[in-house]
């Protein structure tokens, strides 16, 4: 584009002599942001008045691919420290008001009326700013995402720790809240490691477990009927009383091969045999 009023070269100038009335009106027009950057800083390390700088002169200096890439890294950085997009959204839309702003007191200043090209100039600026939100977003979209299997798989490792007392007795240790998606992944994992590994005796210790509802309880007796069927026997230890109030309230109880103890020393006492 042509400029009329050389706006890349002078008005970085300017922008760059006015930094601080651009954070200054920048703060003002993003009130409740204003209150976040300290907080936001703590925990992501995110320097929000420095990056509306950086996103600024890229803005201004058509360095399009640069804006990109920054956009992409932010969206990283929001995404690995879960921070509230709101705040990013109303930010960025400050940044483009704040920066309009500016053109504008720039070119009174200047006695600059020549804007022939002022609607394809607020074209290219308008689309490097949406630019810079969709691709931030997609980013942030993508790598929360990439985060998200990556925890679930971990937990879907960490959600079966059979821990082997000697050749056929093992226990399984739980802990936290039981529901029907780790209850369905713990059911998988343990008729497969019955099955590789030849388990005769599985102590499932319960002590751990804060909370688990009725369908739980219900897909884990079946669970537990599917580990007896394949000829091992389940103990069952640490019961809470809260649990076993949801089982009574089932109307169901374990089958006669499955066995409960109140701790899991009293199990490994009785089965673990040198």
């Amino acid at each position: 584009m042509e400029q009329s009023f050389e706006y890349s070269k002078h008005f970085k100038e300017y922008f760059m002599a006015n930094s601080k009335a651009f954070e200054q009106t920048l703060l003002s027009e993003a009130e409740n942001v204003q209150e976040k950057i300290d907080e936001i800083m703590r925990v992501g390390n995110i320097d929000l008045v420095n990056n509306a700088h950086t996103i600024v002169v890229y803005i201004i200096n058509e360095e399009d691919e640069s804006l990109k890439k920054f956009a992409e890294q932010e969206g990283v950085a929001w995404a690995t420290h879960s921070i509230d997009l709101s705040f990013k959204l109303e930010w960025v839309h400050s940044i483009r008001r704040t920066l309009w702003l500016f053109i504008e007191k720039y070119c009174k200043e200047n006695e600059n009326h020549q804007l022939e090209d002022f609607f394809q100039l607020e074209t290219e600026i308008n689309n490097r700013v949406d630019d810079f939100l969709n691709t931030f977003f997609i980013r942030y979209s993508t790598y929360k995402d990439s985060l998200i299997k990556s925890q679930q798989q971990l937990v879907k490792n960490l959600s079966v720790p059979i821990i082997p007392i000697n050749h056929s007795i093992f226990v399984l240790p739980l802990i936290g809240t039981m529901d029907t998606k780790r209850i369905e992944i713990i059911q998988e994992k343990v008729l497969t490691k019955v099955s590789e590994l030849n388990i005769s005796t599985l102590i499932l210790d319960l002590s751990g477990v804060a909370v688990m509802d009725q369908e739980a309880i219900i897909d884990l007796k079946k669970s537990i009927d599917g580990i007896n069927m394949m000829g091992c026997k389940t103990v069952i230890t640490g019961l809470r009383k809260e649990i076993v109030q949801e089982v009574l309230n089932t109307g169901l109880a374990f089958n006669r091969e499955t066995e409960t103890l109140a701790t899991l020393q009293q199990a490994l006492s009785k089965y673990f045999i040198t």
